[in-house]
C-alpha cells in the first residue's frame, strides 16, 4: 500500500508522488519477556485446584513517588515452573535473571502449592512483568527522559498476572511486552549472536533494548520518529520509512534535546518567531535596532519590548513548523541556514531539532492530518502569509535517545552518545534492580529552549 507524500522539485512547485512502504526487515520471534518488582501482599494458601484470585491492598493517592502495590495471585506448581524458566532464560531479553529472584522461586515450587509459593512467584512474576514492559532502568538514569509511557495503563500488572495464572500461559503473556518496532527485534539478535565474553558490546546492545521499554510498546500506524544521536527524522508508517529527513538537534549541555512524547495538533507554514527576551538582553538589541533588522516591535507600559520576525526566507524558523506543545518548546521546523544539514554531526541547535526538506515534511502532514490536497498544502506553502492548519487527525512525535539502533539503511548501528546518557544506565545495571515507584516521568528541571538557531 503506498502513502501519497509531496515533494518540492523547486522553492515554488512541489508535485505529488507515491511513496511505497519499504520492505520490512526480517524480523526474530520475541522469545518470552519477563518483569520485577519489590515486596508481596501477603495471600492465604489455596488449594491447587482453587479458582484463581487476586489481592491487592487500598488505593492511595500518591504524593510524589510511592512504593507500588504488588498483586498476589493463587499459583500452580506448572505456571510457577514456567515461570522459572521464563526467568533462567531472561538474559535473551537483556535482562538479568538474578534480579527475579529464581532460586527463592526454585525452593518455593520444591515445597508445593501454598502462601509461600503464591508470594514469591507473584513477586518475581510482577518484577518481571515491570522491567519487560516499563523498563529496568531507575527513573534517576535516564537523564531528561520525560515521554511519559501509557504501557501500564493499557497492560497493568494485575491483569496480566490474572490472566497469566487464569490461563496457565505464563511464556505468552510475557511475550506480549516486547516493543514491537523492529530495532528491538535487531538487537535481541544481535544480542544472540554476541559472545559472553565481548561484555562492553552486550553491555551496548541491553542498555539500548531497555530503552525500547521506556516508550510505548506499539508507536502507531502513522508517526514522527527522531533519533537525536542518528541526527535523523523518520516520518513512519507502521514498521517502515516512507520519508527520512537529515535532523539537526541540541548542542550538548543546557541546550541538549529532551526526550519526548507528543503529538501534532498543527502545521505552521510561513511562521512568525517571538525572539526571547534573554536574546534582546543578551544582544543590547533597543527598539530602532529590532526594527532595522526587520523585526515588529512592541514595547509595554513597563519597558518590555517584545520583538517578533515576520515570516519570510530569513525567518530563524524558515517557511514551516511543526506545533506540538510542551513545556520545553521543543519542535520540528525549517532553516534558512541549510549548509549544516551536510555535516555529518548535527548538534548546533538550542534544543529544536531543525529539519531538512521542512516543508515537504508539513505538506504531507498536513495533507494526512488535515485532510487538505496537494493543490491546497502548495498554495499555503509558497505563499509568504502565516497559516497555521490544526490536525483534524493527531500524529504522535517520539524524539527519543538510541546509541545503537538501525539506520537509514536498515543496517544496525553504534551511533556515538553525544550527551553521555549510556554510563548512567550502564551504571544502573551494574547495580542491585531498584524495586519500581508510581513515577511515570523525569523530575529533573524542565529547560526551555531559548532560541531557534
Amino acid at each position: 500500500m503506498a502513502l501519497a507524500l509531496v515533494a518540492p522539485s523547486a522553492h515554488t512547485a512541489y508535485a505529488q508522488q507515491a511513496v511505497k512502504r519499504a520492505p520490512q526487515p526480517q524480523s526474530l520471534l520475541p522469545q518470552p519477556l519477563m518483569p520485577p518488582k519489590p515486596a508481596p501482599t501477603s495471600t492465604t494458601s489455596p488449594s491447587p485446584q482453587a479458582s484463581p484470585s487476586i489481592s491487592a491492598g487500598p488505593l492511595v493517592t500518591p504524593v510524589g513517588p510511592q512504593p507500588i502495590v504488588e498483586p498476589v495471585m493463587n499459583w500452580q506448581v506448572s505456571d510457577a515452573s514456567a515461570l522459572l524458566n521464563a526467568i533462567e532464560a531472561i538474559d535473551a531479553e537483556g535482562l538479568i535473571p538474578d534480579d527475579y529472584q529464581p532460586e527463592a522461586l526454585r525452593v518455593a515450587i520444591l515445597a508445593g502449592p501454598g502462601a509461600a509459593l503464591d508470594a514469591q512467584a507473584s513477586r518475581s512474576f510482577d518484577w518481571l512483568v515491570e522491567d519487560l514492559r516499563d523498563g529496568r532502568t531507575p527513573w534517576k538514569a535516564r537523564v531528561q527522559w520525560f515521554a511519559v509511557d501509557p504501557d501500564q495503563d493499557t497492560m497493568p500488572t494485575a491483569q496480566l498476572l490474572t490472566e497469566a495464572v487464569s490461563q496457565h500461559d505464563v511464556p505468552d503473556i510475557l511475550a506480549r511486552l516486547d516493543p514491537t518496532y523492529p530495532d528491538y527485534a535487531a538487537l535481541k539478535q544481535a544480542l544472540s549472536e554476541t559472545d559472553p565474553s565481548d561484555v562492553k558490546r552486550r553491555q551496548i546492545i541491553r542498555l539500548n533494548m531497555d530503552r525500547w521499554r521506556w516508550l510505548p510498546r506499539d508507536l502507531g500506524e502513522v508517526y514522527l520518529y527522531v533519533n537525536v544521536p542518528e541526527f535523523q527524522v523518520r516520518l513512519m508508517r507502521g514498521d517502515h520509512a516512507v520519508r527520512t529527513y537529515r535532523g539537526i538537534v541540541g548542542k550538548p549541555g543546557p541546550t541538549a534535546t529532551p526526550q519526548l512524547a507528543q503529538q501534532v495538533k498543527a502545521v505552521v507554514f510561513n511562521p512568525t518567531w517571538t525572539l526571547p527576551q534573554s536574546i534582546i538582553e543578551h544582544d543590547h538589541l533597543t527598539a530602532a535596532r529590532g526594527r532595522a533588522k526587520g523585526y515588529k516591535v512592541t514595547v509595554a507600559e513597563d519597558g518590555t519590548m517584545t520583538m517578533v520576525q515576520p515570516p519570510g526566507d530569513s525567518n530563524s524558523l524558515g517557511r514551516m513548523k511543526i506545533d506540538m506543545p510542551n513545556p520545553h518548546a521543543i519542535y520540528l521546523h525549517d532553516t534558512p541556514n541549510k549548509s549544516l544539514f551536510n555535516t555529518p554531526s548535527r548538534a548546533f541547535s538550542h534544543g529544536c531539532i531543525r529539519t531538512e526538506r521542512a516543508v515537504e515534511l508539513g505538506m504531507t502532514m498536513a495533507m494526512l492530518g488535515a485532510n487538505m490536497t496537494v493543490d491546497q498544502a502548495v498554495a499555503l506553502s509558497t505563499t509568504i502569509k502565516y497559516a497555521r492548519v490544526p490536525m483534524v487527525k493527531t500524529f504522535p512525535v517520539y524524539i527519543a535517545y538510541f546509541t545503537a539502533g538501525r539506520d537509514v539503511d536498515g543496517q544496525l548501528v553504534r551511533f556515538a552518545d553525544i550527551y553521555g546518557r549510556d554510563a548512567p544506565i550502564a551504571a544502573s545495571f551494574a547495580e542491585p534492580r531498584v524495586p519500581h515507584t508510581t513515577q511515570r516521568r523525569s523530575e529533573e528541571k524542565v529547560i526551555e529552549a531559548q532560541d531557534a538557531l
